[in-house]
């Protein structure tokens, strides 16, 4: 028998439009059908009354490490899921579990472990791959990245972390010749190549477009700035328009000013949302020790004890309320950056990223003051506030 729900009664936002009154038909998973106004009297459905509050698209998380004290380095199926199912009470409905830079054992032993779990229910956000942050960066712009792991790009360790066929997004500094090579090689393979942790020039940026490089990590944070006779990092990505910028959007790494001079910059379509959620994300305040390092947490800022940033705390929902605020968006104007952008980057926005039929059923529910009600993954309600 078919798994049919029927989400009625809610303000549902499509891509370049909003009904104030819609629902969607769900059924085994995906949108079968999608309508404005006061929804259909059905048999064997499960209704969900939206209660007028916001319809989106399930947020997409591109960079997030941990959560509820798991890392994705901890290489297990139970971390994995923990993490995923924090994720989901705050409307995230999929996500790269991140991995930053560490040895070469442990990086493929976590590889296996989010390999094992594509396709598999976590109890909350679906794993769509891998994202390797690192280790090929410019230890000047380690940042909480251990400096020890930092290397160039050896070609066999490399491709044994790709032929594992799970990364879907790579990080590097694409100054280094060493690492140029990866560049080409990851895009071959349909991988996201990005710039982080790095002081590439206009130069070494524009070369890397033309390598394959589609991406900039963490945009401002770990990387040159803009300067009126030194673009930098920051200037070259923000100029160039074959790249996708990511950005935290807490308010602790970029500020707002800056937040809202990018999305200018780049327009809706280039701008990615993400957490860089790291293990503290969603612990009490106070001093942890664990996963090779000493973080402070205090009023969501997750901090080095010598005051360096160390990953984000806050979730996507509190980045979408962040972004609206800073660049002055709507809702309708901020939530792509939060889902569409990314699938669109990943290649899955024939699935993912829009409410729309045919697409799986991956959706939030928000109030009023853009705080999540509900969070369904495939048809399934995984949070519900």
């Amino acid at each position: 028998m078919a798994d049919r729900k029927l989400v009625a009664n809610g303000h549902l936002m499509r891509v370049g439009e909003q009904w104030p009154i819609g629902w969607i038909l769900v059924e085994n998973g995906q949108i079968i059908e999608i309508e404005a106004g006061n929804a259909p009297r059905l048999d064997d459905v499960q209704m969900i009354d939206a209660s007028g509050h916001y319809m989106v698209p399930g947020f997409i998380d591109m960079h997030a490490h941990g959560a509820a004290g798991y890392s994705t380095l901890d290489g297990t199926r139970e971390s994995l899921c923990m993490i995923a199912q924090h994720y989901a009470t705050h409307g995230t409905t999929a996500f790269l579990p991140t991995l930053e830079t560490a040895s070469s054992e442990q990086t493929m032993a976590a590889l296996k472990a989010v390999a094992d779990m594509l396709g598999k229910s976590t109890g909350g956000a679906a794993i769509l791959g891998a994202h390797l942050e690192g280790p090929y960066f410019n230890p000047a712009k380690s940042g909480a990245q251990d400096s020890l792991y930092i290397r160039r790009a050896d070609r066999a360790e490399a491709e044994a972390f790709m032929d594992t066929g799970v990364v879907r997004l790579i990080a590097l500094a694409p100054e280094y010749p060493e690492n140029q090579w990866l560049i080409e090689e990851a895009s071959r393979r349909g991988i996201v190549v990005a710039a982080g942790h790095t002081v590439a020039g206009a130069e070494d940026i524009a070369k890397a477009v033309r390598l394959g490089l589609r991406q900039a990590t963490h945009t401002f944070n770990a990387m040159v700035g803009l300067h009126h006779r030194n673009p930098g990092t920051v200037g070259a990505v923000m100029a160039e328009r074959a790249i996708y910028c990511e950005l935290i959007a807490d308010g602790h790494h970029v500020h707002p000013v800056a937040m809202e001079v990018l999305v200018r910059a780049k327009g809706l379509d280039r701008v990615i949302i993400i957490t860089d959620a790291v293990p503290e994300a969603g612990l009490p305040e106070g001093v942890y020790n664990g996963h090779g390092r000493t973080v402070v947490v205090k009023e969501d800022r997750i901090q080095m004890t010598d005051g360096t940033l160390a990953g984000a705390a806050c979730m996507m929902d509190h980045n979408l309320r962040q972004i609206m605020a800073a660049a002055k968006l709507s809702l309708a104007e901020a939530w792509p950056l939060t889902s569409l952008n990314a699938a669109t980057q990943l290649g899955i926005d024939n699935r993912k990223g829009k409410l729309a039929e045919g697409y799986d059923a991956d959706l939030v529910l928000l109030d009023q003051n853009y705080h999540v009600a509900l969070t369904m993954v495939g048809g399934h309600t995984v949070f519900k506030a």
